[in-house]
């Protein structure tokens, strides 16, 4: 398990070493600012509003695809994996170790974000269940973006564009109105979770059920790990590499 620790020290570096990093502070950070200008305006806010419309909607997806590519699909396209894939480590424990990292600060992202926008609204015991229950979904569901979106990225050069059509086109319109699409959404099974945890208004019919929801999160994640495991398996260094 050192390659995998040894990978993973490299990875962190390399993710919190780019610009990109302190523009997802700021993301994260833009559902406190909402709230604590809705504070002072005389307006507490709806605490679920705005973690569903920004946190879950915005901070984890995004998070999650710029983290998620570049862990991965952005160093094979730059060249800078070589120097790991030509080393006789297993290709699954690269795929861990990337996911780990970029997994992990992801869910760093969005539960900081959930938890700091519940503490700008300073509001009652039903805000700090439905925090509590959007910090545990969050950051589960920040795995489950990270893999499927850095298995994207070892598929196709354009993973940022096709995650992109997938948060806004999929998730943002098709399963809001077609109940069909929703066990293919990550943003449906976040939701579902959240809800074990607190009853959220504003449901419609055919929701997801919270342990449904824990397991298409569960699912997503194996998904994107095999994937990515297999694709980086097919991987081959050219001599120009």
């Amino acid at each position: 398990m050192s390659a995998i620790s040894t990978i993973a020290d490299l990875t962190l570096r390399s993710l919190l070493g780019r610009r990109r990093t302190i523009l997802l502070v700021l993301l994260a950070a833009l559902p406190v600012v909402v709230t604590l200008l809705a504070r002072v305006g005389g307006d507490r806010g709806d605490v679920q509003e705005i973690l569903d419309g920004l946190v879950v909607r915005i901070v984890l997806p995004l998070s999650a695809l710029v983290l998620g590519t570049s862990a991965l699909g952005a160093e094979l396209e730059d060249g800078t994996a070589v120097y790991i894939l030509a080393k006789p480590v297993p290709r699954w424990q690269v795929v861990v170790a990337k996911l780990l990292v970029a997994g992990a600060l992801t869910a760093a992202l969005t539960v900081g974000s959930t938890l700091l926008t519940a503490l700008a609204a300073a509001g009652d015991g039903g805000d700090v269940a439905v925090a509590a229950g959007y910090g545990v979904a969050g950051g589960l569901a920040a795995f489950a973006y990270t893999a499927l979106f850095m298995a994207l990225s070892v598929v196709t050069s354009r993973a940022l564009i096709v995650g992109l059509i997938y948060t806004l086109v999929w998730e943002g319109v098709l399963a809001s109105i077609l109940a069909g699409t929703r066990i293919l959404s990550v943003r449906e099974a976040t939701l579902a979770v959240a809800g074990g945890f607190a009853d959220l208004n504003g449901r419609t019919d055919g929701a997801l059920e919270p342990v449904a929801g824990v397991v298409l999160l569960c699912l997503a994640i194996g998904l994107g790990f095999v994937a990515a495991t297999n694709r980086l398996m097919a991987w081959e260094i050219r001599a120009a590499d």
